[in-house]
């Protein structure tokens, strides 16, 4: 498994299975990696019915996603979208036909100055692609994250950026092109790149009315060995923002983060459903996840 530090989790009613299989055929080598349950309880905030399906792990160009099925209350929006990097136009008209298919072009498959083939697409699940050909980075991710900074936080991706490599130690921003004159605001960025525990963070202001913003709907997890790092993250995320339950909280910037145990994929896919059931009973009690304490329910102390 790719050892990725942070997971983009991506919300949905109950389309999880569906959703992780389309985005697992987008590229070679994309596959499930585990899958968890709601308690056999059936005790869960959204009232999902027993023993179905909660999270579907997947990785797809080597990036570790999380698929959520989290009930209505949130859905993902273009605020946050996927870079996926491809090499010839033959590919991206393929991966394109793949992601068109039920959803709409935000930008019509085309050649622009950036890209000889390229399209921003929203899924049929909502979720938004930037499928771009031969415009790879440097440190060369295929799947790379983009937030997008518009309405009120229009004018913050470059300090959102220096936040976030704030935050991850050996955090670095490593690119920070502004518009030029006649483009848009010159104080605005229109491409801004981070590198964070070893992944790339893309970032643009968008000026205009767009109507949506950073919400649950899509949130980056963070998988973290121990309780020492869970506490830096939930301290240096939350600054300024706002903290909630089971390890969400939301930065000053309004991006939501999960600061969440690495193990917790696969504690909560356990094939002992009385101590998967524990497990997720304890982490629904918890705001900053307590490893100890989530141990000893799985241990059933």
């Amino acid at each position: 498994m790719t050892d990725n530090v942070i997971v983009p989790c991506i919300w949905f009613d109950d389309q999880a299975e569906q959703a992780a299989a389309l985005y697992t055929s987008l590229l070679p080598g994309g596959r499930i990696t585990a899958t968890a349950r709601y308690p056999a309880s059936g005790e869960n905030p959204p009232g999902k019915p027993p023993g179905s399906v909660l999270t579907v792990d997947f990785e797809v160009g080597g990036q570790r996603m999380s698929a959520l099925n989290g009930g209505p209350m949130f859905r993902p929006n273009p605020s946050i979208s996927f870079f996926l990097h491809v090499d010839t136009p033959d590919e991206a008209d393929r991966v394109y036909g793949l992601l068109i298919e039920g959803g709409s072009a935000l930008m019509p498959l085309d050649a622009y100055p950036w890209s000889e083939r390229y399209a921003w697409v929203q899924d049929r699940f909502g979720v938004s692609w930037q499928v771009i050909t031969g415009q790879r980075s440097a440190h060369g991710d295929t799947v790379v994250p983009c937030l997008m900074f518009a309405d009120a936080l229009h004018g913050r991706a470059a300090e959102a950026l220096r936040s976030y490599a704030e935050a991850f130690p050996g955090g670095e921003v490593t690119a920070l092109e502004h518009y030029e004159p006649g483009e848009g605001p010159e104080h605005a960025i229109k491409h801004g790149r981070a590198v964070l525990a070893g992944q790339e963070l893309i970032a643009m202001d968008a000026h205009g009315e767009h109507g949506f913003g950073f919400d649950e709907g899509l949130s980056l997890q963070v998988m973290c060995a121990d309780q020492a790092e869970i506490d830096h993250f939930w301290q240096a995320l939350s600054a300024g923002g706002s903290t909630s339950v089971c390890g969400w909280l939301k930065d000053r910037f309004g991006v939501s983060w999960q600061v969440v145990p690495a193990a917790i994929a696969e504690w909560m896919s356990t094939g002992d459903v009385a101590a998967r059931d524990r497990a997720f009973g304890a982490m629904m009690q918890m705001t900053k996840p307590d490893i100890a304490t989530l141990e000893a329910a799985l241990r059933g102390d």
